[in-house]
């Protein structure tokens, strides 16, 4: 094994999120449908298509309301998703592939989309 190979090797190991991210990437960059577009690129307050794989699912109450976080990757980016009033929703959890629908504001600095519509991938 030469020293460049192993060089590789080594930094994979080191950087598995890098490893998934480009998984990532490479799985929902080349979905084929129209009109859905890369995190990185979703502009803020307009109708947005995204596909992703959920990283996390919590419960976090805002306001004394109810309310289902999750975080959505697509290997460019990551935006959490916020469905006000929903302590659960079935089919939403870790690892899930998932495409939602909606507008992405910023609310303390962090993207996110709330009561988004969505559809699961399976």
């Amino acid at each position: 094994m030469s020293k460049s190979t192993l060089r590789r090797t080594i930094s994979r190991w080191a950087n598995p999120g890098d490893q998934e991210d480009r998984h990532l990437r490479e799985e929902y960059s080349r979905s084929g449908r129209s009109g859905v577009i890369c995190i990185s690129d979703a502009p803020d307050r307009e109708r947005v298509t995204l596909r992703g794989a959920l990283r996390t699912v919590t419960l976090r109450p805002r306001a004394g309301v109810p309310a289902l976080e999750a975080e959505l990757n697509d290997g460019t980016g990551v935006i959490t998703l916020v469905w006000l009033g929903r302590r659960r929703i079935a089919g939403i959890e870790p690892g899930r592939a998932i495409e939602v629908e909606g507008r992405i504001g910023a609310h303390d600095g962090v993207r996110a989309m709330y009561n988004p519509r969505y559809q699961l991938i399976p």
